[in-house]
C-alpha cells in the first residue's frame, strides 16, 4: 500500500494548487493527488472562462473578496514565474439604462470597499474602451484579465511530480476508511494510505464529503453554460471584457463577451440546471444525478423562487434567436450570423435545503479530513490563495 502525509482528492485547480502551497511550505511532505479522469483540470478547470476577476462583485470581508483578491495577485505572479500568457485587459460593466445605475452604484462601493482599482465612467468613456458597447453609464475595472486555468493546472501538475509527489490519473476514489491515526483511500488504481486527506471534487465535492463522514448541510446542484463565440470577421465587436449588471431576481451574472487568452470571443453564458452532474452537452442524462436532483427540498424550493427566470434561460438554451436577443442589450450590432455554437461548461454550485444559493466559498476541517464544500467563481482565481487557508488548516496536523 502507497503512504502519503497527504491525499489530495480532485485533480483540479483548486486540489493542485493546494498541493503546490503544501509543497512550497513543507517541501519534505509526501503529497499524492487523485483524479479520476485520465488528465488534470478536466472538468470545471478545463471548461473555465479564463477571466482574472478583480474581486469587485463580492460582500466586503467574505471569503470570496479576500481570496479573490490576494489569490489574483498570486495567480499573476505564478504566471509570470513559469511563462504562462496571461493579459491584464481590463473590463467594463455596463449599465444599459438609467434603471441599473443604482445597481451599478453598489458594485462600485462593493469595489472600493474591496479595495479594487475601477473607476465609474460615463457614455463617451465607454464607447472609448469599447465601441459597440450599448450602455448609458459603466464600471471600469482595468485590473480583471483573462488566462487559460488548464495551462495553470498542467504546470502545478508538472511542479507536484518534479518535486517528488505524484499525480495519479484514473484513480477514482471509491473508499474511504479511518484506520487509528490515518485513512486510507480505495482507489481504481490501488490504496492509498495517508495522515490527512483533503477533498476538492468540485461537482462531486458533497458525495465525497459524505464518503468521508461529513455529511455536507448542502448538494450541489449542476447548472450548465453554454456559450457562442464570434466569428473571426467579427471578433473586432469586443476588445476585452463586457459584463452587465448583475440581475437580483437571479443568482448569476448574465450573458456576457469575453475575449479568451488563446485567441477567439466567447459570448455567455445562459444557466440552465444540467441533468447530469457533468452534463456538458443538453443530451447528457445521468438518470441518478436528475432524480436526486428533482428530489431534492433545496432544489424545489429554488425552482419555487426563480421558476420565471430559469424558463427563461432554458428557452434560450435551445432558441438561438432568444440568446442573441439576450446579446443586444449589450451589443446592438450583434446578430445570428456573427455566432457560432462553442463550448459549455457546467458550475458545481451548493444549495441549501431552503433553496438558497450557498454564496461563499466553504471549506469544513473534521479530524484529519478537510472538505471543500462550495469553491464557484471566483475558485479558479482564487485558488493559490485557497490552497494556503487549506494548509494553514493542516499545519497542526503536519508539525
Amino acid at each position: 500500500m502507497k503512504e502519503a502525509d497527504v491525499a489530495i482528492i480532485g485533480g483540479g485547480i483548486v486540489g493542485l494548487a493546494t498541493a503546490y502551497q503544501l509543497l512550497q511550505r513543507h517541501p519534505e511532505k509526501q503529497v499524492v493527488v487523485l483524479e479520476k479522469e485520465s488528465s488534470v483540470g478536466v472538468h470545471q478547470t478545463g471548461h473555465n472562462s479564463g477571466v482574472l476577476h478583480s474581486g469587485i462583485y463580492y460582500k466586503p470581508g467574505s471569503l470570496k473578496a479576500q481570496n479573490c483578491r490576494v489569490g489574483k495577485r498570486a495567480m499573476e505572479a505564478f504566471c509570470e514565474a513559469e511563462g504562462i500568457p496571461y493579459d491584464v485587459c481590463g473590463k467594463v460593466i455596463v449599465a444599459v439604462d438609467d434603471s441599473e445605475v443604482p445597481r451599478l452604484e453598489r458594485i462600485f462601493e462593493r469595489g472600493q470597499a474591496n479595495e479594487v482599482a475601477c473607476e465609474m465612467i460615463d457614455r463617451e468613456r465607454l464607447r472609448e474602451l469599447e465601441p459597440h458597447a450599448a450602455g448609458v453609464q459603466a464600471i471600469h475595472v482595468p485590473e480583471s484579465g483573462i488566462v487559460n486555468y488548464r495551462r495553470v493546472g498542467e504546470r502545478l501538475a508538472e511542479i507536484i511530480q518534479e518535486r517528488g509527489s505524484e499525480v495519479w490519473c484514473d484513480a477514482r476514489v471509491v473508499g474511504f476508511q479511518k484506520d487509528g491515526n490515518k485513512v486510507v483511500l480505495a482507489t481504481k488504481q490501488g490504496e492509498l494510505s495517508a495522515n490527512y486527506a483533503v477533498n476538492c471534487c468540485g461537482l462531486q465535492s458533497d458525495r465525497m464529503s459524505k464518503m468521508t463522514g461529513h455529511k455536507s448541510d448542502a448538494k450541489i446542484l449542476p447548472f450548465r453554460g453554454e456559450f457562442y463565440e464570434l466569428k473571426p470577421d467579427s471578433q473586432h465587436l469586443c476588445r476585452n471584457l463586457i459584463y452587465p449588471v448583475p440581475d437580483p431576481s437571479f443568482p448569476f451574472l448574465g450573458v456576457h463577451f469575453t475575449r479568451m487568452i488563446d485567441g477567439g470571443v466567447e459570448c455567455g453564458p445562459n444557466a440552465v440546471l444540467a441533468f447530469a452532474r457533468e452534463g456538458y452537452r443538453k443530451t447528457d442524462i445521468n438518470i441518478a444525478d436528475f432524480v436526486e436532483t428533482l428530489t431534492y427540498s433545496g432544489f424545489l424550493r429554488m425552482a419555487a423562487k426563480y421558476w420565471r427566470v430559469g424558463a427563461g434561460e432554458m428557452w434560450r438554451s435551445f432558441s438561438k434567436a432568444a440568446f442573441v436577443k439576450a446579446l443586444q442589450r449589450l451589443m446592438p450590432e450583434i446578430r445570428s450570423e456573427h455566432l457560432i455554437p462553442a463550448r459549455a461548461g457546467v458550475r458545481a454550485q451548493a444549495i441549501s435545503p431552503a433553496g438558497d444559493m450557498v454564496d461563499d466559498f466553504v471549506i469544513q476541517a473534521s479530524d484529519n479530513v478537510i472538505n471543500v464544500n462550495n469553491a464557484p467563481s471566483p475558485a479558479a482565481t482564487s485558488s493559490l490563495n485557497i490552497g494556503n487557508i487549506i494548509v494553514d488548516k493542516l499545519d497542526e496536523q503536519l508539525s
